[in-house]
């Protein structure tokens, strides 16, 4: 029987609340899949100065802000739902991946983060060694 391993599975905290001044929404909307020897994060963020991302890592903690600036009208607002100011989120990583390794980027309103698994982590085949010679069997009369 094979045994999965999830790094991922350690999370004891995900935060998914919106830091703002008065008001909350929904958390930063993301996916997370594997992709061969590496994690792939991809968290929504549509209208978000890519200047404003901040990601970091501490202590097996991962932490993702951005800042979206309110948008500004002449007239009265009919209506406002989208969300402004600071968004933040945290997950704690398991064991196993390469946390000075992980890479981001940000396109179309998307950031993504490639998450490494470390080498020492990476599944491997370990071979048996046995001797060369055959064992003789003798027959008793």
């Amino acid at each position: 029987m094979a045994t999965y391993w999830d790094p991922f599975q350690e999370m004891d905290r995900l935060f998914g609340s919106l830091a703002q001044t008065g008001r909350s929404g929904p958390p930063m909307p993301m996916d997370l899949f594997r992709e061969g020897d590496h994690y792939v994060l991809a968290v929504d963020l549509p209208g978000v100065d890519p200047g404003s991302i901040d990601v970091s890592c501490e202590d097996r903690t991962l932490t993702i802000r951005a800042e979206r600036t309110p948008r500004s009208a002449e007239g009265r607002w009919l209506l406002r739902e989208r969300s402004s100011g600071t968004m933040a989120r945290q997950l704690t990583l398991g064991r196993g991946l390469a946390l000075d390794q992980i890479s981001a980027g940000y396109d179309d309103g998307v950031l993504t983060l490639t998450i490494p698994v470390a080498e020492e982590a990476r599944p491997r085949r370990i071979e048996v060694s046995h001797s060369k010679k055959p064992t003789e069997i003798e027959a008793g009369t």
